[in-house]
């Protein structure tokens, strides 16, 4: 059950549509996915969320400490890695790279053992998970009130419960797009706002006081990542749940939110947090402050089912016979590296995901796309 080789990708893919949204412009998707092997060619996948270039260069940093250890023990694993880099990468790509390479074993370990990773977690503690629909972002389509119009429809019709749309675009257009789009989805499928970090406390607030009758379900990363009082002074002084903890590391940097009393919801991606060793130690911190979790994801089908793993595991908060089913952020834009390369065990159907029961992750890529969507020449397939 040793770990026998390392094996880094970076893919890259155009966009037929390019879109924006309130802090950068888009025209294709990329990112680094990593296979480890053993020395019986039993195989594992994982993904880091980030700049994916320089995620690579993180997992060959960590791949001679890693190499030769037993697969089984990701903690031990988990900690190498964590205090190789700790001098110079509390925060950041470093951890991204942590988190490919922890995904990965997690998968091997499922396969190894023949079970879920949910299993592994600690058990299936909700079997069934309401994916909430990521997208209305923003095009230069001269008919872009009509074309997310549609896409509301769409995410109706497909049985999902919530969707979020971007802000951040200044306050008279997003209240534009705000009341378009509350109306197009109706009463029955909650909306979401993320401003990705755009505004400051003051246009935050005002954002909030002309919306909260909407009955928004969060408002997603309101102010700058490391405005703890803003965060702070928002949630005290509106009625929408405030969401956020995408930019933070590991449990210290939820320790700060959660001590701050900044957010509602915790929304770590496992692919950059740390993995999923390091998100169940959040979890039990997030558990500690009565907070709820809803971790981000815009990766590909690794990603997103690692999250389904980890939220099928979680905690009730606060727990009681009848509950809504927990969320997962299930992103809609294009993306042919999800799409095409990873090939899940998990289906979405009426709006609903169930906890697969596959062992690992349940995700398997595609080496034919692989090699297809490689950005480096030199990289050899099996």
């Amino acid at each position: 059950m040793k770990i026998k080789d390392i094996q880094p990708y970076v893919l890259s893919q155009d966009l037929e549509t390019p879109f924006f949204f309130s802090q950068w412009h888009y025209a294709s998707r990329k990112i680094c996915l990593v296979k480890i092997t053993l020395e019986d060619g039993t195989y594992g996948w994982g993904e880091g969320y980030g700049p994916a270039d320089m995620i690579k260069q993180g997992i060959e940093f960590f791949k001679p400490f890693v190499i030769g250890e037993n697969v089984l023990e990701n903690e031990k694993i988990w900690q190498v890695m964590y205090l190789r880099s700790l001098d110079f990468g509390r925060s950041g790509i470093f951890n991204a790279a942590i988190s490919a390479i922890d995904l990965a074993i997690w998968d091997l370990k499922g396969k190894v053992l023949n079970q879920p990773v949910s299993v592994l977690l600690g058990g299936v503690k909700n079997p069934v998970i309401h994916p909430y629909a990521t997208g209305f972002y923003f095009t230069d389509s001269p008919t872009l009130d009509e074309d997310l119009k549609r896409e509301a429809e769409y995410y109706k019709a497909n049985g999902f419960r919530a969707a979020k749309m971007k802000v951040g675009l200044g306050l008279e257009k997003d209240l534009h797009y705000v009341h378009l789009l509350k109306e197009a989805l109706g009463d029955d499928v909650k909306l979401m706002i993320d401003s990705n970090h755009a505004y400051n406390y003051r246009e935050a607030l005002e954002l909030c006081k002309k919306i909260e009758h909407l009955n928004i379900g969060w408002f997603e990363e309101p102010v700058h990542p490391e405005d703890y009082k803003g965060y702070q002074k928002l949630r005290e002084n509106t009625t929408i749940p405030i969401a956020g903890g995408e930019c933070e590391y590991h449990k210290h940097g939820f320790k700060r939110l959660f001590e701050n009393e900044c957010v509602d919801i915790a929304q770590p991606d496992i692919a950059a947090t740390g993995g999923l060793t390091e998100v169940k130690r959040i979890a039990a911190l997030a558990s500690a402050y009565h907070k709820d979790i809803v971790p981000h994801s815009w990766g590909t089908w690794i990603a997103i089912s690692a999250a389904v793993h980890f939220v099928g595991n979680l905690d009730k908060n606060p727990g009681r016979m009848y509950m809504d089913a927990p969320m997962i952020e299930l992103d809609r834009t294009e993306n042919p590296l999800r799409d095409d390369v990873t090939v899940p065990s998990i289906e979405v159907v009426n709006g609903e995901i169930k906890v697969p029961q596959t062992p690992g992750l349940g995700v398997d890529v595609n080496e034919e796309f692989l090699e297809k969507y490689a950005i480096d020449s030199r990289t050899e397939f099996a």
